[in-house]
């Protein structure tokens, strides 16, 4: 008679295959979220705030008129006739937006600065020209021809307040920049993480197989040439 155990056998069951997205999820910190959210904010608000600054520019910041003999004669004036600097610093924080993708460490960082300032300065010189009247003194004088006349019935709009608003976003911008811009991802994908460029495995061909061949040559490889040096 066999003996019997009432101990049962060991099993031997694969053990379940991990999930990557599972492990993704877990590995990933909160730092990294923080990152990448911040990527996406930054870019909308720096896109966004451009395109602000630039098309409230062009709007009319101020009314008046001019007196000439036969009456008055109404006159505008838009965001450029009154300071072109936000436009201007507009255009260098777009640039300076996308050139922080392109440089790392203190580059990025300097390019981060140079965003804010962008940002900041045209937020400052909106604000500045929002009750300014040179610009409408300038195209009275011009329109009468008289060096002294001046603007009456000065009325400024809410146009500079919108440009300022726009100035703002990208100043936000480049502080997102200057605060996670460390993590942020740079171009170049056919780079690894450490620097080093990416190798690609060379695809065996087999002499036999004339397409094999034809594919190898439109992949600029040598068909004869065997990596493990047989």
């Amino acid at each position: 008679m066999g003996y019997v155990s009432a101990v049962p056998p060991p099993r031997n069951d694969p053990a379940p295959e991990p999930d990557p997205a599972s492990e993704a999820e877990a590995a990933e910190s909160p730092a990294g979220r923080a990152g990448r959210r911040s990527v996406a904010v930054a870019l909308l608000c720096g896109a966004l705030g451009a395109t602000v600054v630039l098309l409230a520019s062009g709007r009319v910041w101020a009314r008046g008129s001019a007196a000439v003999a036969d009456g008055s004669l109404p006159l505008a004036a838009d965001g450029r006739a009154v300071t072109g600097l936000p436009a201007a610093l507009a255009i260098v924080g777009l640039a300076a937006l996308v050139a922080v993708f392109a440089v790392r460490g203190r580059g990025r960082l300097l390019v981060s600065g140079l965003l804010a300032l962008s940002g900041l300065g045209a937020a400052l010189a909106a604000v500045a020209g929002a009750e300014d009247r040179e610009a409408l003194d300038a195209e009275a004088a011009r329109t009468t021809a008289d060096t002294a006349a001046q603007v009456m019935g000065l009325s400024h709009t809410v146009w500079p307040y919108i440009t300022a608003s726009g100035a703002v976003l990208i100043l936000l911008a480049g502080l997102l920049a200057l605060r996670y811009g460390s993590g942020w991802p740079a171009m170049g994908g056919r780079y690894e993480r450490d620097g080093s460029p990416r190798t690609r495995k060379p695809v065996a061909v087999d002499p036999d197989r004339p397409e094999d061949l034809w594919k190898a040559l439109d992949r600029g490889e040598d068909p004869t040439h065997r990596p493990d040096g047989d």
